[in-house]
């Protein structure tokens, strides 16, 4: 299973939010290209990059960020927030980011994931929250009558790769993942599921890998020292 250690962005800062509230917010560090480089000592090879500011108003506030953060050698980036026209895939993979997550644009103009995937393929992924099983947007202010799992379904039929799947409800929360959803959506064929949100415990990843998780991203756990990145890497391979 793949690790993607996440660094979320607000203001050029490194910062987390407690289930998706922009309210309850807490600054960790003020330059995410050295909390990168601290991932890659540790021995990561991906990262999670989420553009705060561009998921609430679509705006390219930290795009200076997400340059210095593609221009560190070693690690594959997916980055999402705020990506919700064609230029905004190019700019990004342009700079070296590896994958791109449409977010509320996949929900409110479903054509465009059918344009972005024709164009782009396996490097746009879709990011899929969900509250309550409803799929939720605009920096998870707005939750739609759309159901969570039929939704990650259409995506794979539609020729999307990678759906990164987030529970609002335990975002951030430090309280443990929603390990049932993940187990279902194991069973979506086709498709690879990135479980996102409240993971905090070592035996979540041992759960996550076991059942098939193509990956997961760690965020507040890593910050907090819940988790230790280098075990949990080696948890994920599955090397107790």
């Amino acid at each position: 299973m793949q690790l993607f250690p996440a660094i979320d962005i607000r203001g050029a800062k490194v910062v987390r939010l407690t289930k998706g509230d922009y309210d309850v917010m807490k600054v960790y560090r003020d330059d995410p290209t050295e909390v990168a480089k601290e991932f890659l000592a540790a021995g990561a090879h991906n990262l999670h990059v989420v553009d705060l500011d561009g998921a609430r108003d679509g705006s390219l506030a930290n795009f200076d960020s997400i340059r210095a953060l593609a221009n560190t050698r070693g690690l594959f980036i997916e980055v999402g927030g705020g990506i919700r026209n064609m230029e905004r895939i190019e700019a990004y993979l342009k700079l070296g980011v590896g994958r791109v997550i449409l977010g509320t644009a996949a929900v409110k103009n479903y054509p465009f994931v059918e344009q972005a995937v024709k164009e782009f393929g396996d490097a746009v992924a879709v990011g899929v929250d969900a509250k309550d099983g409803m799929v939720a947007v605009s920096g998870w202010e707005e939750v739609t009558e759309i159901n969570s799992l039929e939704f990650c379904e259409k995506l794979r039929d539609t020729g999307v790769k990678t759906v990164i799947y987030t529970d609002i409800s335990k975002d951030g929360a430090m309280s443990g993942t929603n390990l049932e959803i993940y187990k279902k959506l194991s069973e979506i064929k086709g498709l690879d599921i990135v479980a996102s949100g409240g993971i905090t415990y070592e035996n979540e990843i041992e759960a996550l890998r076991d059942m098939g998780t193509y990956g997961a991203i760690l965020g507040k756990a890593l910050y907090e020292g819940k988790l230790d990145l280098s075990r949990a890497l080696k948890l994920a391979k599955g090397e107790n």
